[in-house]
């Protein structure tokens, strides 16, 4: 797993390539957000375009990060999710928890919108019915 962040005014986002699997990938990247939020990083997106597969560990990534991001009040959303990705986040009913957007410019845009405490009030949340599953 590689990770690129880039830096779009006061967002950050983080490039994800490569299979999300067991081993080093869950700790670094949760490390790698929490720099970012004790860097004084608000607004963070998870870009998953290049990312193939996820298993268990990048499911626990999110699972943590998406505590992490609410206690810590960053606005996080996720996107670019592939049909497999959004299946198996879908399938263990994690996707209710998160903004996900078609990808990072739709994500940017909706990040630059005023925040209305919508995207993180419950397990209604996070359901994009616009965001189109990618192959």
């Amino acid at each position: 797993m590689r990770i690129e962040v880039k830096f779009y005014d006061d967002v950050a986002a983080v490039h994800l390539s490569g299979k999300f699997l067991a081993g080093g990938d869950g700790p670094f990247l949760r490390q790698k957000v929490k720099e970012l939020i004790d860097a004084g990083t608000r607004k963070l997106i998870i870009d998953f375009s290049e990312v193939p597969y996820i298993d268990s560990t990048g499911l626990g990534f999110l699972a943590g990060t998406h505590v992490t991001t609410k206690k810590a009040g960053v606005r996080m959303m996720l996107a670019s999710l592939n049909v497999h990705v959004r299946s198996v986040l879908d399938g263990v009913q994690l996707s209710q928890f998160f903004v996900i957007e078609e990808d990072e410019a739709a994500a940017l845009a909706k990040l630059k919108e005023p925040s209305t405490g919508s995207e993180d009030s419950g397990p209604a949340s996070g359901r994009n019915p616009k965001a189109k599953k990618r192959a």
